[in-house]
């Protein structure tokens, strides 16, 4: 099957579009910039969405679903919010079509349902759901709000690439209000630290959290959090944001309180967000050149057992199949026992290598009379021959092992392309072999946008865990307390 399918060396960019159509994971739409994702795609997404959800009400959120349209007045009252978005925004003019008017065949817009008020199509909910809790936000007593929805928005995007960036995509964006700053900082962080539990432990993607440099900041925050990742190819990848908003939406909306000592104040804000970009992270973290490599728990198959006997010695094999499929899935492990005829076993191996299951098993009769069964590891491509007896476990403990190693191996990539830069020299040229460039930054926008300008690389985050240590920016010589990452992004 992927006998000609693209080496990451020879072309990453083509290699990643080729592998997500041939893996059945998503394709293009008949929408420009938009995608369909398929089935098996969409079994990741949700794998994805349940452990988030979960882990968003383990802290104490709700789900909640905000209308779709937004009015545009509620956009121009946020300035900094509207100035971000406006060049992204999907615009409904008109609620009906007619015929045309000059007889030729097709519609267009009836001039007498033109909107009093045009409506955007949601990049973003912040000014919507603001709106809305100016009418729930009256006393302390009803705070904090701790919102979430799942939802789709609309960016209208010039590039598109599926799953990283389309013009339309699904995510969850988590928005909260608070009776104090210190509460809604505490929760910006919290959630930060959701998403990096999330990419590490489920993911298996290390990531650096950071604060974003204030150009790179989303629009209206005060402070955007996020963790960033490194693609195989060296390219950073921003996997989620949490934002503090500070009062910025509540004094657009008005959204006031009464507080304990009877003072009114408005309320302060936060929101945060994923989306199927975490699908893009995944491939190109993990993934190889025979196609996708996935971590076990995340994998909608994690273990398939292929069959390879005839006639009466099938029975046996059907018999040790069956039964060891049961112990698997009364562990929690889904199993697909495939001992379909229409594919060659060749076919069989390809097909669930390239689509990334985690573990197969070979049960062949010759193999039964020894007492050994053939296990195969997705993710270094080894096989091993175990006993029958506690094979069950055995695939079990395989399966942890596969999810640690592939932590292990993106964190090794990830400090084997992590490097300090201390000239301006040496960072036109490391910049092109990729990776996160530890540099020192004088902390003005103008030399952040010229190095932007110059090499394409971006401040990725400066991170919390930085040290303070002095020096001098990679640019413009001026003092540095400190080192940030540059890199190139997606």
């Amino acid at each position: 099957m992927a006998k000609d399918f693209t080496k990451r060396e020879e072309n990453y960019s083509q290699w990643y579009n080729e592998l997500v159509e041939r893996a059945s994971l998503a394709e293009n739409s008949a929408v420009r910039g938009c995608m369909v994702i398929k089935p098996y795609g969409y079994a990741i997404w949700e794998k994805m969405q349940a452990i988030l959800d979960k882990m968003f009400k383990q802290t104490g959120h709700q789900n909640a679903y905000f209308p779709l349209f937004i009015p545009k007045s509620y956009f121009e009252k946020e300035a900094e919010h509207v100035e971000g978005f406006a060049k992204e925004c999907a615009v409904v003019t008109h609620h009906r079509l007619k015929p045309k008017s000059n007889g030729e065949a097709g519609l267009e817009p009836d001039p007498d349902a033109k909107l009093e008020e045009e409506l955007i199509v949601r990049p973003t909910s912040e000014t919507i759901i603001w709106d809305t809790y100016r009418g729930w936000v009256q006393s302390y007593r009803d705070l904090p709000i701790l919102c979430n929805q799942w939802a789709n928005v609309v960016r209208w995007e010039m590039r598109t690439r599926m799953f990283l960036r389309t013009a339309e995509f699904l995510w969850q964006e988590g928005h909260t209000a608070h009776a104090t700053k210190e509460e809604a900082i505490e929760e910006t962080k919290k959630m930060l630290d959701v998403y990096a539990t999330f990419a590490e432990q489920f993911m298996a993607i290390p990531v650096i959290k950071g604060v974003k440099s204030p150009n790179e900041r989303f629009a209206g925050a005060l402070d955007t959090y996020c963790i960033e990742a490194m693609m195989q190819d060296g390219k950073a990848l921003q996997a989620g944001t949490s934002h503090f908003l500070g009062q910025n939406f509540a004094k657009a909306f008005d959204v006031k309180f009464m507080t304990k000592e009877n003072k009114i104040e408005y309320v302060w804000a936060t929101s945060w967000g994923v989306s199927t970009r975490l699908m893009g992270a995944l491939i190109m973290t993990h993934s190889d050149d025979n196609g996708l490599v996935l971590p076990p728990v995340l994998a909608p198959l994690q273990v398939v057992i292929i069959p390879i006997a005839k006639g009466e010695q099938k029975v046996k094999v059907d018999e040790l199949s069956l039964k060891l499929k049961a112990e698997l899935e009364s562990k929690g492990i889904s199993v697909k026992y495939d001992d379909s005829e229409q594919y060659s076993m060749g076919w069989k191996f390809n097909e669930y290598e390239f689509k990334g299951v985690p573990v197969r098993v070979t049960i062949g009769a010759r193999d039964l009379e020894k007492g050994v069964i053939e296990l195969f590891r997705r993710d270094t491509l080894t096989k091993e021959n175990h006993s029958v007896e506690n094979l069950a476990d055995r695939i079990s403990a395989l399966l942890d092992d596969i999810q640690a190693n592939l932590y292990s191996k993106a964190l090794s990539f990830r400090q084997a392309h992590t490097i300090n830069v201390d000239s301006w020299e040496d960072f036109t040229q490391k910049i092109e072999q990729g990776g996160f460039l530890l540099c020192h930054w004088d902390g003005t926008a103008e030399t952040e946008e010229k190095i932007k300008e110059l090499t394409k690389a971006t401040i990725r985050c400066i991170p919390l865990d930085a040290e303070a240590e002095e020096g001098f920016c990679v640019y413009s010589g001026q003092p540095s307390h400190r080192r940030v990452i540059f890199a190139r992004a997606y």
